[in-house]
């Protein structure tokens, strides 16, 4: 019922809203599970993936036809700059390996303990890439 101090033509949107955040919170809910390393849309996630988890949860990542970020933490395996573009290599072989697409190496060095967050895609049987991806020192 609409309040007698609304028009109807002005709670038509105000119910279109309220239907499209509550579907969103759905899809939030159905994306992702609230003690791993993955979020809807840009979030970071409260606790995040490590070199040692990172295997068990990309099997387990949300199979959802929208953006979902990972959040990882971990030690720098290599770091390559092409003039345009950096690659920051996060974990080393043979296990799960993720590669943040970024703008700038700021500084970063191999062994470098730091702070992966984009937009994931899982691009080999052990290979992660997140682009874009912001990286953050410890």
């Amino acid at each position: 019922m609409v309040p007698p101090f609304l028009p109807v033509s002005s709670a038509l949107p105000l119910a279109f809203a309220l239907l499209l955040a509550a579907a969103g919170q759905l899809r939030a809910q159905d994306c992702c599970d609230v003690a791993g390393p993955f979020r809807p849309g840009e979030a970071y996630a409260d606790e995040p993936a490590t070199c040692e988890t990172i295997g068990g949860w990309a099997e387990r990542a949300p199979q959802i036809d929208a953006r979902i970020t990972l959040s990882v933490r971990g030690a720098l395996s290599a770091v390559e700059f092409d003039g345009v573009l950096a690659y920051l290599v996060m974990c080393a072989e043979p296990g799960m390996q993720v590669m943040c697409v970024t703008y700038s190496t700021n500084d970063m060095q191999p062994g470098d303990v730091v702070l992966f967050a984009g937009g994931y895609a899982r691009i080999g049987e052990k290979q992660v890439m997140l682009d874009p991806c912001l990286a953050s020192g410890e």
